[in-house]
């Protein structure tokens, strides 16, 4: 093997263990050929086998950077674990003040032997009927400001996971066989590209509108070639904080049906706006819901549901249980408990207001940023200001402690938008969250130039 190709291993190794981080800059090639002791021209082959191995990007008088989704199995770790940054705006898990004391009051009674040992036995993927009914009564309660939404899961269609990513992959697994075609957002959850990856599924990015997923550009891709099924959020979409109006739902659902089409709709956001009943209200039939007690509670309790139609349920409950996804009984049972004493109710409430709060701070913090996001969202998509490419800022703001999320992480297809972040807005304490977008706000105003100095 050429010496280039070797030294590009080295380096694509590094990306892969997350020494090198998306958006992060590589020296110069002229700096590289220096330290490695080759030739200018074998550096400049190294660079271009990194590029064309979609590792790396360069931009002219700007530098190289390390993509923020250069297909590796690593690459979704940002979004996935605490960034080594100061300030994280990359994971997004939001805990309220008052959620350890709300949450300890119920523990006390599962302490007592009898009850301890009910909760330490083995979980199905069917829950206890306590755990169906208890979720049935959250999925319905998230919605009881919706007027006459006429949903109400059948407790006997709730399905259980150890964590919403683990429910998510049993479904997808059970609906879409390897090599099959899954149509998804054209942004969408990063998991899911590296599920789809793992399980051998083939995405296919349909495009997105101010209304969320466009139902002319799936059935378009549908008769292209046959998709399987599609995955989509139609409430606080991710990243992007859409929450699809009405009309455009009932659209969607109409193609569902025409194409006879099974959707999985990821609806952990989805507590932030119980004012908007689950798709699954208009076509509970052939659409799986999914959800999590992970971003509704708190991030230790990643306990993951889903209502599946009875014509997949069959084949989500092998898949959970060939897969190693079964629940946590503990973690159930806790659950359970929370739901039913209105803890969970509550903390949602809180979280509600605190992300109310974070987007308004937002946009004081950014008052001349292009900002998109639902208004009591945890998160915003930010459109860059002219110069500014997503790989250079997260590099410039990973240099003054702060990490970010860059588009790339988002996108499925050759459709990139290559000026936009992610913000995550629920990890930092408020004053905390005030400075790093006042820092952010004076690095957009500067070029990227004047951050290289």
């Amino acid at each position: 093997m050429d010496d280039y190709r070797l030294l590009a291993d080295e380096i694509a190794a590094a990306v892969a263990a997350g020494r090198l981080r998306p958006g992060e800059r590589l020296p110069t090639q002229r700096a590289f050929a220096r330290r490695r002791g080759i030739a200018a021209s074998t550096a400049g082959r190294v660079y271009a086998e990194l590029v064309r191995r979609g590792l790396v990007v360069g931009e002219v008088g700007r530098g190289t950077f390390v993509r923020a989704d250069a297909g590796l199995p690593g690459a979704g770790l940002p979004l996935s674990e605490p960034s080594r940054a100061r300030v994280d705006l990359e994971l997004n898990y939001p805990v309220v003040p008052e959620q350890s004391a709300l949450l300890a009051a119920a523990l006390t009674p599962m302490l007592r032997p009898d009850a301890l040992d009910l909760a330490l036995r083995p979980s199905r993927a069917e829950g206890t009927p306590a755990a169906r009914a208890a979720f049935a009564a959250l999925l319905f309660e998230n919605n009881s400001r919706v007027v006459d939404s006429g949903w109400m899961p059948e407790p006997e269609a709730l399905r259980f996971a150890g964590s919403g990513r683990q429910a998510l992959s049993a479904v997808l697994a059970a609906l879409v066989p390897p090599g099959q075609r899954l149509g998804v957002e054209e942004l969408t959850y990063p998991v899911v590209k590296a599920t789809a990856q793992r399980l051998g599924i083939v995405l296919v990015p349909i495009a997105l509108d101010a209304d969320g997923l466009d139902p002319d550009a799936l059935a378009a891709a549908h008769r292209s070639a046959p998709l399987r099924a599609v995955y989509l959020q139609p409430r606080v979409h991710n990243p992007l904080g859409i929450t699809m109006p009405p009309k455009r739902r009932e659209r969607l659902v109409e193609v569902l049906r025409r194409l006879d089409l099974p959707a999985v709709e990821d609806a952990v956001w989805a507590f932030l706006r119980p004012d908007v009943p689950p798709l699954a209200a208009l076509a509970p039939e052939r659409i799986v819901l999914v959800d999590s007690l992970s971003k509704r509670v708190a991030p230790g309790l990643s306990t993951g549901c889903a209502v599946v139609p009875r014509a997949f349920r069959e084949a989500v409950t092998a898949s959970l249980r060939a897969g190693g996804w079964l629940p946590g009984g503990f973690a159930l049972e806790a659950a359970v408990r929370w739901i039913g004493d209105g803890t969970v109710a509550r903390i949602g409430a809180a979280k509600r207001a605190d992300a109310t709060q974070r987007q308004r701070l937002a946009r004081e913090q950014l008052p001349d940023a292009v900002l998109r996001g639902d208004p009591g969202s945890y998160y915003c998509w930010w459109e860059l200001p002219a110069g500014w490419h997503a790989e250079t800022f997260v590099a410039a703001a990973a240099r003054a402690g702060i990490g970010l999320t860059p588009a790339a992480a988002y996108a499925v297809g050759p459709r990139i938008p290559r000026a936009a972040v992610r913000l995550g807005l629920a990890s930092p304490p408020l004053p905390v969250l005030a400075e790093t977008l006042a820092t952010l706000a004076q690095l957009a105003r500067s070029t990227p130039e004047e951050q290289a100095d």
